[in-house]
């Protein structure tokens, strides 16, 4: 990729570096992603809730962590209303975009929390977020650097001006019309449901476990 040049800079100034391609970003995120996924099946067959929990704990995280995917489906269908079509072209400022930099890869960390939640385990949900968090940041950075070279004059004071992923509902602004692309929302939302396999996975593991298929190796509150 090559030496960026500069340092990142108290005023949180994003760096500028030559040669990223925005195609080959989304490729190395997905990559990263398919590595996630493993991880948490991973987790879904080794791990269970501790015993601590009782049976309504246990369905309160769960239950939980099907709102916080239902919360991730949406979002990020909502946010492709914007994003669609337009990523890596424009500067998209408006909608979830005025009051968070990185919509997409907000609701997918609320989702992430949401398929760890269906193990039982809120440590686990905390830490399939944390996992989450911690790819997109690094995916962002990257993003940032390429909205830069694009937009040098509008960019720089829109990363100062909204947070990355915590939002800022004091910053919404919105839009008159909007050109929307279905297919890109339709590709957006069924993305966002294979979220949902965490159900059924869950479900299974458990089973498999009950049977003495799957050996228990953690057991987390």
């Amino acid at each position: 990729m090559g030496r960026c040049k500069g340092r990142a800079q108290m005023i949180r100034r994003p760096l500028v570096c030559p040669g990223l391609d925005l195609g080959a970003l989304q490729t190395g995120r997905k990559i990263v992603l398919a590595a996630f996924v493993a991880v948490g099946i991973l987790l879904f067959a080794l791990a269970e809730p501790s015993y601590s929990l009782d049976a309504f704990a246990r369905k309160a995280i769960e239950w939980g962590g099907l709102l916080l995917i239902a919360i991730c489906i949406i979002g990020r269908t909502w946010s492709s209303f914007y994003i669609g079509g337009r990523k890596g072209i424009d500067l998209v400022d408006t909608g979830p975009y005025s009051i968070m930099r990185n919509p997409l890869y907000s609701f997918s960390i609320v989702g992430a929390a949401g398929i760890g939640a269906q193990v039982g385990s809120a440590t686990i949900a905390f830490l399939c977020a944390l996992v989450a968090y911690s790819v997109f940041a690094v995916v962002a950075q990257h993003e940032e650097r390429l909205l830069l070279r694009k937009h040098r004059r509008q960019f720089p004071t829109y990363f100062r001006r909204v947070p990355r992923f915590v939002p800022d509902i004091s910053l919404w602004r919105d839009e008159e019309t909007l050109t929307i692309y279905p297919h890109r929302v339709y590709m957006t939302f069924f993305d966002a449901l294979l979220f949902l396999l965490a159900v059924p996975l869950a479900q299974l593991c458990k089973h498999l476990q009950s049977e003495g298929v799957l050996p228990v190796l953690i057991a987390l509150p």
